[in-house]
């Protein structure tokens, strides 16, 4: 397994070994001592699964206090756009996003520690993507930024987003309250 770091610190991305023989495949999704050699040495207590059509956007999601989720994300089919916006008020990085394209050819997954909204646009015809989560979900714990912030710039690479009116109410990333401190 590679575990890369990115420009933002914190988010990791990792490309797990696959081995292909005229049967398919083999890899490792998920290795305890492997990820806790890397700096990811957390319980994960939540898998998470959702099915996407193309064109959907899902996001930018987090959770707050002792519900604040770290998520390692990866596609099970099809193809996204996952993104991580740092919220974290005092990070050199505060108000940057990464994004990097997860699929079932590349087996990429990408950790996404709490302190991050979380979101992605799907690139194929449907998706299935996964997640397993360091904290249980809580409604009363759940916040939301609005996806298309013009203060973020994201650029999802979706031209006619499909989006949950939930997702449309989400507060500006002006509005957000501190809830992370770096």
């Amino acid at each position: 397994m590679l575990f890369e770091k990115t420009f933002i610190k914190g988010l990791i991305v990792i490309q797990p070994d696959i081995f292909p023989d005229e049967r398919g495949y083999f890899f490792e999704s998920f290795n305890k001592q492997k990820y806790h050699d890397n700096g990811i040495d957390l319980d994960f207590v939540q898998d998470n699964i959702s099915k996407s059509k193309k064109g959907t956007v899902r996001g930018l999601h987090y959770q707050i206090g002792e519900s604040a989720q770290g998520k390692l994300c990866t596609v099970i089919s099809g193809a996204v756009l996952d993104i991580a916006v740092d919220i974290r008020f005092g990070s050199p990085t505060f108000g940057k996003y990464f994004s990097c394209e997860l699929n079932d050819e590349s087996k990429l997954q990408f950790w996404i520690p709490p302190g991050f909204a979380h979101g992605f646009s799907v690139l194929s015809d449907e998706a299935i993507f996964s997640y397993k989560c360091t904290a249980l979900y809580n409604r009363s714990s759940e916040r939301s930024i609005l996806f298309n912030d013009p203060d973020l710039k994201i650029d999802w690479r979706i031209a006619n987003p499909i989006v949950s009116e939930k997702d449309l109410q989400a507060k500006k990333f002006s509005e957000i309250e501190k809830d992370f401190i770096y």
